[in-house]
């Protein structure tokens, strides 16, 4: 009874998930790759989303309010919760996590999508997943080969011919708007996924809505009083998708993913993200895209899996290991 009782602990499952022996490891990457699958699909709706709504609503609008409805219902989680502020040390990250994915992203891709389809705009976002692995190997200070840069070049290279076969022989506004966007998009994801691995990925999307709103409110005010808020049921179906999984739900699930499996490994998931949101493009806004938007869909594509792979054949990715993700001990601690 004595020797079952101890082999069975061996291999008893810890809170988060994880057995205690070797094989474990499997199951817990695993999660991170549920986690980040997840995330990818909420993500993945965003574009036809934010197209839908920018169609009735000012595009500031859309891309700060949603903000503003996600720090609402991040501030009731953390309040639910009884959360401490966050510790000074973490405000930096927390800032640039703000700037990036709270910001940068939503208000870059809203203002490019009044003007540009959905379709072409997820190409252009096809670019995310190669520099998120950019910003994660500079944040890291680490050396990649020069086949990684080399990679990272042709995506960027592949996308402004795109933008330039769409826009008659250049890049529009819409496609540089994407393009810094994507940039700071990609500065908050390995920022996040990082700052994920001490706080957890729910506390770092909560914190930085939370943190960011009182900066954001005055901005969207001045721009409802201007503009109104007029729009149809889908535009507000839109705003509402918008506001709730993509700047909300879906980061608990791909920051955990991040915190869990690595930037490097679970950033390769975002790969399927522009075939998906063409897809719901078709599927949701109706809109028709020629042969040239899915060669260099696939390009960048390409581009973007070439970089995954030589970053991940590299050093271990310090920006999201396997050690045990700050959920599980803050959890069993706010349960005491």
């Amino acid at each position: 009874m004595g020797q079952h009782s101890s082999a069975t602990a061996k291999f008893r499952v810890t809170p988060s998930g994880v057995a205690g022996r070797p094989g474990s490891a499997g199951g817990r990457f695993s999660g991170a790759v549920a986690c980040g699958a997840l995330g990818v699909l909420a993500f993945s709706f965003t574009l036809p989303a934010t197209r839908l709504a920018v169609h009735d609503l000012d595009a500031t609008v859309v891309g700060l309010g949603r903000a503003l409805v996600a720090a609402l219902l991040a501030g009731a989680v953390l309040a639910a919760r009884h959360e401490p502020l966050p510790a000074a040390r973490h405000l930096p990250s927390l800032a640039v996590v703000a700037l990036g994915v709270v910001v940068g992203f939503p208000l870059g891709t809203s203002l490019a999508l009044a003007h540009v389809p959905a379709a072409h705009g997820a190409v252009i976002v096809g670019l995310l997943p190669a520099a998120t692995a950019a910003m994660a190997v500079v944040r890291a200070r680490e050396r990649p080969s020069v086949r990684f840069w080399i990679a990272v070049a042709a995506g960027l290279v592949a996308v402004l011919a795109f933008a330039a076969s769409q826009g008659a022989g250049r890049p529009q506004a819409g496609d540089l708007l994407i393009l810094l966007a994507v940039a700071l998009g990609a500065l908050g994801y390995a920022e996040g996924g990082a700052l994920a691995r001490e706080i957890g990925g729910w506390r770092v999307i909560c914190w930085a809505l939370a943190l960011s709103a009182p900066f954001l409110a005055p901005v969207v005010a001045w721009k409802v009083a201007q503009t109104g808020l007029h729009g149809g049921l889908n535009a507000w179906l839109g705003f509402a998708y918008v506001s709730v999984f993509s700047m909300f739900l879906g980061f608990f699930a791909w920051y955990r993913g991040l915190a869990r499996g690595g930037v490097a490994r679970i950033g390769q998931l975002q790969l399927a993200q522009p075939v998906l949101t063409l897809l719901w493009s078709a599927l949701i806004l109706g809109e028709r895209f020629g042969a040239g938007t899915v060669v260099a869909a696939l390009a960048v594509l390409a581009c973007a899996g070439i970089t995954q792979r030589v970053r991940g054949a590299g050093p271990p990715d310090r920006t999201g290991t396997e050690s045990q993700p700050a959920d599980e001990p803050l959890r069993a601690r706010a349960r005491g």
